[in-house]
């Protein structure tokens, strides 16, 4: 490739995230001359926050049921996570020395449990291969003729490279650099970015009960998301949730956003099961017990054994039953009515918490215009891209991550094929 700007890179990575850092390694570990570009003075900013500050590496997983976490475009990804598998991604952090455990629902963490000893052994990575680190922010891409030549930076200057690989993040967390800039260098190339929305994101409620039992977390509830335009369940977990002032979150509620389509009013509702190891009937017995232990004592002043104190004014409310019924009073038909409250108590949602809020961002550059064996563009030649940017996200549990890394680790490998082919 003739280069008009004379340029000194083979390779100039956008964005030191956990693409980006796999992709700067690597390529440089390669033997090809890197920069990399990230407009923090600190790379791995986001990488800090991941799994509250613990950072969920990958998912010991075998590459099908990777593909399979993967709802948008997971089969673009199988040439990727075959060369990176998570099982790679688990032996590369244990070789730059970081020890790592594996928990429930199969997800990868630091033994530290610190997510800062994840961000530092990828800076000595990218440190050790001797690429070249850049505090800048990129305003465009230079091309010509449909071929990428380098990028100019916000401040006027100009970095010449081969090849350049955008790995820029999505537009959740944007205090952390994600604000969205790969999808405007994808425009600018003449890609197409599909709708952008949030994934792995808490939801909104209607009403106030929410608010009025923020700050509680359920733990060891059963969750079915109903989608009414489907007329189907769409989702179910086991595990926690947490109500906040504006409607639900936790674990289990980012992971059921990933399920969620097109938002509508009403169009979806929370159910959540509170005893989920109880069969109705046995829910029933425990219920029917407490109340004749608390035979003379109100409806609301006996049930302090069986739910969390802020729970239980809505539950209360939700049930029909006047607060101040003695025990003695209530009906067989009543008791068993407030059994059903506890197996299915739902919550209508009425949207999703803001895109800066999520975890990732659903939706970005269409896979369809990238060639998914090595993360080239296929309208521009030399131009790559990796990680977050691309439409694809996956459920919680690692899973992302590892779509970062091995994308990044593909995009890296595939600029020395193109160095070799040329």
């Amino acid at each position: 490739m003739i280069n008009p700007l004379n340029r000194p890179y083979d390779a100039l990575i956008i964005g030191g995230g956990a693409a980006g850092l796999m992709a700067a390694g690597t390529a440089a570990g390669n033997g090809l001359r890197v920069c990399l570009v990230e407009k923090n003075t600190r790379s791995g900013r986001k990488l800090m926050i991941t799994g509250k500050g613990r950072c969920n590496i990958t998912n010991n997983c075998d590459v099908q049921t990777f593909i399979a976490s993967v709802p948008s475009n997971g089969r673009f990804l199988y040439s990727a996570a075959n060369r990176f598998s998570p099982q790679d991604t688990i032996r590369f952090f244990e070789e730059l020395g970081l020890p790592v455990k594996t928990e429930r629902g199969n997800r990868v963490f630091p033994q530290s449990d610190k997510a800062a000893d994840v961000v530092d052994k990828l800076v000595d990575f990218v440190r050790d291969s001797r690429a070249d680190v850049i505090t800048g922010e990129v305003k465009r891409l230079i091309l010509k003729d449909h071929v990428v030549f380098g990028v100019e930076l916000q401040n006027g200057s100009q970095i010449p490279a081969d090849s350049v690989v955008v790995c820029c993040g999505g537009a959740s967390y944007p205090g952390t650099g994600s604000t969205g800039d790969g999808y405007r260098l994808a425009r600018q190339a003449g890609h197409t970015v599909t709708r952008l929305r949030p994934s792995l994101v808490p939801l909104t409620a209607y009403g106030e009960e929410c608010r009025r039992m923020m700050g509680l977390s359920l733990k060891n509830v059963a969750i079915k998301v109903w989608d009414t335009v489907k007329k189907k369940n769409i989702y179910e977990d086991f595990g926690e949730m947490l109500f906040t002032h504006f409607g639900v979150s936790g674990p289990m509620i980012l992971s059921a956003s990933a399920h969620m389509g097109e938002m509508s009013p009403g169009r979806y509702r929370v159910s959540i099961d509170l005893k989920p190891a109880l069969s109705p009937e046995q829910l029933d017995a425990r219920i029917q017990r407490d109340f004749e232990l608390n035979h003379n004592k109100d409806f609301s002043n006996s049930l302090s054994a069986l739910l969390p104190s802020k729970m239980i004014p809505i539950v209360v409310e939700k049930s029909g039953i006047p607060a101040e019924t003695k025990c003695n009073q209530i009906t067989k038909e009543m008791r068993r009515a407030f059994a059903g409250l506890l197996k299915s108590f739902e919550i209508s949602i009425s949207g999703f918490r803001p895109i800066e809020e999520a975890i990732v961002t659903s939706g970005g550059v269409k896979t369809s215009e990238i060639n998914p064996k090595t993360m080239e563009s296929k309208l521009v030649r030399g131009l790559y891209f990796a990680g977050e940017v691309l439409d694809v996200d996956a459920y919680t549990g690692g899973f992302n991550l590892q779509i970062a890394f091995c994308t990044g680790r593909l995009a890296a490998n595939s600029l020395n094929r193109q160095e070799e082919n040329e």
